[in-house]
């Protein structure tokens, strides 16, 4: 969808970009919301000014005049370089973007679900070591490990192509909880041995997102609400559900055309939370 490929661009420049920041976040314990951002890194004013240049004449010349829709943050030690946003959040009202729009992350997402996992074994609420079947005990495949879900090594069938296949009805939604009983039912064959090899799989991040819901007591949107995005001041940011759907900002094909919902867009821990430039900073 091209709303993927704008939230792409926004949001891998300021990654690459923003290695290397100065200082550091001041200690905290390990069980607090509390954050401290680390300061801005100091740019010499020359240096500053070459990178602000080359990468506006290269958004002009590469995607504004190409007809890009969407939002760019560059930045550099943590301070922003270049920030723009141009277009529309809906191509049909034609509402100018904000630095407020937020847009849907796809499989960005997967990095609040890790984190989340991480947050979770520093708390002692699981370890990386666990078994799947240790949170859900018809879990029909042996020595998948929490690890393996989250390095895409579990070698798990990915949702995305066995639901329908196997009898999903389409114009029904798919759950998290729809994905755990069909492969619990019809267990679709592994893709190998696991912990042999990588494969991306949704399914393993799908199951991730329960296994937060089981460990930590919480829904999955409100562990990421309480542990990330209100400490960390992402005011924009969320975990889409159905009843965000009027709020949300719609998907379009290549062709600029609105795509609805599908039965596979309801889910989350693969994708489904929307965020802006601004707020992606401050998670990298």
């Amino acid at each position: 969808y091209r709303i993927y490929f704008i939230v792409f661009i926004s949001s891998v420049f300021f990654v690459a970009c923003n290695s290397g920041s100065a200082g550091k976040p001041e200690a905290v314990n390990k069980d607090s919301l509390a954050y401290t951002p680390p300061p801005p890194g100091n740019i010499p004013k020359a240096d500053f000014d070459r990178y602000y240049n080359e990468v506006k004449d290269f958004y002009y010349k590469d995607f504004i005049a190409r007809g890009f829709n969407g939002a760019i943050l560059v930045a550099k030690k943590g301070r922003v370089i270049f920030e723009d946003y141009h277009g529309f959040f809906n191509l049909q009202k034609k509402d100018s973007l904000t630095p407020h729009s937020a847009f849907h992350l796809a499989s960005v997402s997967k990095t609040f679900t890790a984190m989340a996992v991480l947050k979770l074994a520093e708390l002692g609420k699981l370890n990386l070591t666990d078994d799947v079947k240790k949170y859900f005990p018809g879990f029909p495949y042996d020595n998948v490990t929490i690890k393996l879900l989250l390095s895409h090594r579990s070698s798990l069938p990915n949702y995305i192509y066995f639901m329908q296949p196997l009898g999903w009805d389409t114009k029904q939604y798919c759950s998290n909880e729809d994905v755990l009983a069909y492969l619990e039912k019809f267990k679709p064959p592994l893709q190998g041995t696991p912990g042999t090899h990588f494969t991306y799989c949704n399914t393993n991040y799908a199951l991730l997102a329960l296994i937060i819901e089981k460990a930590s007591g919480k829904s999955y949107p409100l562990f990421l609400q309480e542990y990330f995005f209100t400490p960390l001041n992402m005011n924009d940011t969320y975990v889409f559900t159905r009843a965000d759907s009027a709020k949300a900002m719609p998907s379009y094909d290549w062709r600029g055309r609105h795509e609805g919902l599908t039965y596979l867009d309801t889910g989350f821990g693969d994708k489904n939370v929307y965020s802006t430039p601004e707020d992606l900073l401050k998670w990298d």
